[in-house]
């Protein structure tokens, strides 16, 4: 299953949304930072367009971990980041540049990523891009 959390990440690093939604299962439960859980795959698609939109993010110092059987992962990486336009109730965007230390939590199944976790300190990225 880890191969699943990795190229669910290559295809983060490559812009592909098509790619990261092969990755995960129909009903898939989206958790994000600071944010209501969005079910399914037309959801998470919409907020990947949303998060394009705004951001442009490019993940590194990935380290993956997995359960004994497989129906688990986490990673830890750090987020390499441009905020390109200003999303609702943040900071104005004006091309800053970031960098934050973030986790994401999956759960597996049948090869599909069921869940996704996703963590990160808001007030550092504000803080950083005020």
């Amino acid at each position: 299953m880890t191969d699943t959390v990795k190229r669910y990440f290559d295809a983060f690093n490559a812009g592909d949304t098509a790619g990261m939604l092969d990755c995960l299962s129909n009903d898939v439960a989206h958790h994000v930072n600071e944010g209501k859980i969005r079910s399914g795959k037309e959801a998470f698609s919409k907020f990947c367009d949303h998060m394009t939109r705004c951001y442009r993010e490019n993940l590194t110092d990935m380290v993956i971990f997995t359960n004994e059987d497989g129906t688990r992962a986490a990673a830890e990486y750090t987020v390499n980041g441009t905020y390109l336009a200003t999303d609702e109730g943040l900071p104005e965007a004006k091309g800053q540049t970031y960098k934050l230390p973030a986790g994401s939590f999956f759960t597996l199944e049948g090869g599909k990523i069921t869940r996704v976790v996703t963590y990160y300190n808001l007030a550092d990225w504000a803080q950083q891009v005020s």
